[in-house]
Protein backbone atom coordinates (compact mmCIF):
# COMPACT_ATOMS: atom_id res chain seq x y z
CA UNK A 1 0.00 0.00 0.00
CA UNK A 2 1.43 3.25 -0.88
CA UNK A 3 2.89 5.07 2.19
CA UNK A 4 1.08 8.56 1.17
CA UNK A 5 -2.46 6.20 1.27
CA UNK A 6 -1.00 4.66 4.82
CA UNK A 7 -0.61 8.69 6.21
CA UNK A 8 -4.00 9.60 4.86
CA UNK A 9 -5.67 7.80 7.17
CA UNK A 10 -4.71 9.12 10.67
CA UNK A 11 -1.65 10.90 12.51
CA UNK A 12 -0.76 7.60 13.99
CA UNK A 13 -1.14 5.12 11.18
CA UNK A 14 2.39 5.20 10.03
CA UNK A 15 3.84 4.50 13.35
CA UNK A 16 1.38 1.74 13.82
CA UNK A 17 2.70 0.34 10.90
CA UNK A 18 6.42 0.80 8.85
CA UNK A 19 7.64 3.62 11.34
CA UNK A 20 6.86 1.52 14.23
CA UNK A 21 9.27 2.19 16.89
CA UNK A 22 8.04 -0.51 19.34
CA UNK A 23 11.70 -1.66 21.25
CA UNK A 24 13.80 1.13 19.68
CA UNK A 25 15.44 3.35 22.63
CA UNK A 26 17.53 5.80 21.74
CA UNK A 27 20.29 4.28 24.14
CA UNK A 28 22.53 8.20 24.19
CA UNK A 29 19.65 9.74 26.21
CA UNK A 30 16.97 6.53 26.91
CA UNK A 31 14.39 8.37 25.15
CA UNK A 32 11.89 6.01 23.08
CA UNK A 33 11.06 7.36 19.79
CA UNK A 34 8.28 8.52 18.42
CA UNK A 35 8.69 6.98 14.97
CA UNK A 36 11.05 5.79 13.45
CA UNK A 37 12.65 5.19 9.63
CA UNK A 38 14.21 1.85 8.87
CA UNK A 39 17.51 1.84 6.32
CA UNK A 40 18.75 -1.14 4.91
CA UNK A 41 22.12 -1.25 4.00
CA UNK A 42 22.46 -2.09 -0.04
CA UNK A 43 25.84 -2.13 -1.26
CA UNK A 44 28.98 -3.75 0.22
CA UNK A 45 30.94 -0.66 0.94
CA UNK A 46 27.94 0.67 3.01
CA UNK A 47 27.01 3.88 0.58
CA UNK A 48 23.94 2.79 -0.35
CA UNK A 49 20.88 2.54 1.73
CA UNK A 50 17.50 1.78 0.97
CA UNK A 51 13.91 2.78 2.57
CA UNK A 52 12.16 -0.17 4.04
CA UNK A 53 8.27 -0.16 3.51
CA UNK A 54 7.83 3.34 2.05
CA UNK A 55 6.27 2.15 -1.69
CA UNK A 56 4.70 5.49 -2.73
CA UNK A 57 3.01 7.22 -6.24
CA UNK A 58 4.53 10.46 -5.11
CA UNK A 59 5.98 12.40 -7.51
CA UNK A 60 10.20 12.67 -7.50
CA UNK A 61 9.85 15.99 -6.44
CA UNK A 62 7.53 15.48 -3.89
CA UNK A 63 9.31 12.52 -2.66
CA UNK A 64 12.57 14.13 -2.44
CA UNK A 65 11.57 17.12 -0.25
CA UNK A 66 9.51 14.62 1.45
CA UNK A 67 12.79 12.36 2.67
CA UNK A 68 14.42 15.88 3.35
CA UNK A 69 12.56 16.78 6.29
CA UNK A 70 13.74 13.32 8.23
CA UNK A 71 16.34 14.20 10.24
CA UNK A 72 19.73 13.47 9.52
CA UNK A 73 18.16 12.88 5.29
CA UNK A 74 18.59 16.60 5.30
CA UNK A 75 21.38 16.39 2.88
CA UNK A 76 20.48 12.75 1.04
CA UNK A 77 21.44 12.29 -2.48
CA UNK A 78 18.57 9.98 -3.86
CA UNK A 79 20.00 7.31 -6.20
CA UNK A 80 16.49 5.30 -7.08
CA UNK A 81 13.13 6.61 -6.61
CA UNK A 82 10.59 4.83 -5.05
CA UNK A 83 8.16 2.46 -7.33
CA UNK A 84 5.21 1.12 -6.55
CA UNK A 85 5.44 -2.97 -7.11
CA UNK A 86 2.65 -5.12 -8.21
CA UNK A 87 1.39 -7.47 -5.54
CA UNK A 88 0.24 -10.75 -7.33
CA UNK A 89 -1.84 -13.29 -5.54
CA UNK A 90 -4.23 -16.30 -6.84
CA UNK A 91 -7.92 -15.82 -5.40
CA UNK A 92 -7.15 -17.90 -2.87
CA UNK A 93 -10.76 -18.34 -1.01
CA UNK A 94 -11.93 -20.01 -4.48
CA UNK A 95 -8.28 -22.05 -4.77
CA UNK A 96 -7.29 -23.17 -1.89
CA UNK A 97 -7.74 -25.50 1.25
CA UNK A 98 -6.82 -24.72 4.87
CA UNK A 99 -3.73 -26.96 3.56
CA UNK A 100 -2.86 -24.69 1.06
CA UNK A 101 -3.57 -27.62 -1.69
CA UNK A 102 -5.52 -26.63 -4.70
CA UNK A 103 -9.29 -27.23 -4.58
CA UNK A 104 -9.53 -28.54 -8.02
CA UNK A 105 -6.01 -30.37 -8.45
CA UNK A 106 -4.96 -32.27 -5.63
CA UNK A 107 -1.19 -32.42 -7.15
CA UNK A 108 -1.13 -29.01 -6.67
CA UNK A 109 0.11 -27.09 -3.46
CA UNK A 110 0.73 -23.11 -2.94
CA UNK A 111 2.89 -21.24 -0.70
CA UNK A 112 4.63 -17.88 0.07
CA UNK A 113 3.00 -14.38 -0.22
CA UNK A 114 1.07 -15.44 -4.11
CA UNK A 115 -1.69 -17.13 -1.23
CA UNK A 116 -2.25 -14.12 0.09
CA UNK A 117 -0.57 -14.06 3.02
CA UNK A 118 2.00 -11.72 3.59
CA UNK A 119 5.15 -10.74 5.21
CA UNK A 120 8.34 -12.85 5.67
CA UNK A 121 7.68 -15.33 8.80
CA UNK A 122 4.50 -15.25 7.55
CA UNK A 123 5.39 -16.93 4.17
CA UNK A 124 8.10 -18.91 5.74
CA UNK A 125 5.59 -20.93 7.88
CA UNK A 126 3.32 -21.24 5.22
CA UNK A 127 5.90 -22.78 3.25
CA UNK A 128 6.70 -25.31 6.09
CA UNK A 129 3.27 -26.33 6.24
CA UNK A 130 3.06 -26.81 2.82
CA UNK A 131 6.00 -28.99 2.26
CA UNK A 132 4.89 -30.87 5.39
CA UNK A 133 1.67 -31.49 4.06
CA UNK A 134 3.03 -31.93 0.12
CA UNK A 135 5.04 -35.00 1.97
CA UNK A 136 1.88 -36.17 3.91
CA UNK A 137 -0.02 -36.22 0.29
CA UNK A 138 2.41 -38.16 -1.37
CA UNK A 139 2.86 -40.95 1.54
CA UNK A 140 -1.32 -40.90 1.36
CA UNK A 141 -1.26 -39.43 4.44
CA UNK A 142 -4.41 -37.00 6.15
CA UNK A 143 -3.15 -33.32 5.41
CA UNK A 144 -2.80 -31.39 8.37
CA UNK A 145 -4.94 -28.11 8.89
CA UNK A 146 -4.00 -26.25 12.09
CA UNK A 147 -6.48 -24.96 14.66
CA UNK A 148 -8.01 -21.23 14.77
CA UNK A 149 -6.29 -20.42 18.04
CA UNK A 150 -2.18 -20.63 16.08
CA UNK A 151 -1.76 -17.81 13.95
CA UNK A 152 -0.62 -20.09 11.21
CA UNK A 153 -4.34 -22.07 11.69
CA UNK A 154 -5.99 -18.83 11.99
CA UNK A 155 -4.58 -17.06 8.48
CA UNK A 156 -4.78 -20.60 6.45
CA UNK A 157 -8.38 -20.19 7.63
CA UNK A 158 -8.90 -16.83 6.30
CA UNK A 159 -7.13 -17.49 2.90
CA UNK A 160 -9.00 -20.32 2.61
CA UNK A 161 -12.72 -18.97 3.74
CA UNK A 162 -14.62 -19.48 0.63
CA UNK A 163 -17.02 -16.80 1.97
CA UNK A 164 -15.02 -13.53 1.37
CA UNK A 165 -16.45 -11.57 -1.60
CA UNK A 166 -13.09 -9.19 -1.98
CA UNK A 167 -10.33 -10.70 -0.88
CA UNK A 168 -7.43 -8.90 -0.25
CA UNK A 169 -3.40 -10.51 1.37
CA UNK A 170 -3.30 -10.02 5.05
CA UNK A 171 -0.70 -10.56 7.83
CA UNK A 172 -0.79 -11.94 11.05
CA UNK A 173 -2.78 -10.29 13.52
CA UNK A 174 -4.88 -10.91 16.59
CA UNK A 175 -8.63 -9.73 15.12
CA UNK A 176 -8.33 -12.99 13.27
CA UNK A 177 -6.94 -15.43 16.38
CA UNK A 178 -10.42 -17.24 17.36
CA UNK A 179 -11.79 -15.30 20.33
CA UNK A 180 -11.00 -16.80 24.00
CA UNK A 181 -13.06 -15.99 27.11
CA UNK A 182 -11.82 -13.43 29.55
CA UNK A 183 -13.03 -10.96 32.06
CA UNK A 184 -13.53 -7.16 31.22
CA UNK A 185 -10.46 -6.25 33.22
CA UNK A 186 -8.36 -8.92 31.41
CA UNK A 187 -9.41 -7.63 27.65
CA UNK A 188 -8.66 -4.13 28.55
CA UNK A 189 -5.37 -5.03 29.46
CA UNK A 190 -3.56 -5.34 26.04
CA UNK A 191 -0.23 -6.67 26.81
CA UNK A 192 -1.77 -9.86 29.68
CA UNK A 193 -4.78 -10.52 26.73
CA UNK A 194 -1.49 -10.79 24.04
CA UNK A 195 0.35 -13.14 26.42
CA UNK A 196 -2.90 -15.19 27.03
CA UNK A 197 -3.80 -15.92 22.83
CA UNK A 198 -0.08 -16.41 22.65
CA UNK A 199 0.11 -18.72 25.49
CA UNK A 200 -3.20 -20.76 24.15
CA UNK A 201 -1.36 -20.99 20.79
CA UNK A 202 1.43 -22.50 22.00
CA UNK A 203 -0.38 -24.82 23.88
CA UNK A 204 -2.41 -25.86 21.30
CA UNK A 205 0.62 -26.74 18.76
CA UNK A 206 2.26 -28.81 21.81
CA UNK A 207 -0.59 -31.01 22.08
CA UNK A 208 -2.29 -30.81 18.51
CA UNK A 209 -1.61 -34.62 16.85
CA UNK A 210 -3.67 -34.43 13.36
Amino acid sequence: MPIEVLASRGVDTLRFGPMKPVGLVDKRTGTKNYAVVQLRQDDAQANLYNLVGFQTNLKWGAQKELLQTIPGLENVNIVRYGVMHQNTFINSPKVLNPSFQSRKNPNIFFAGQITGTEGYTESIAGGLLTGINMARYLNNQELLTLPQTTMLGALTAYISCPEHTSFQPINSNWGIIATMEMDRKTRKDKKLKNQLYAQRAIDEIQKFHP
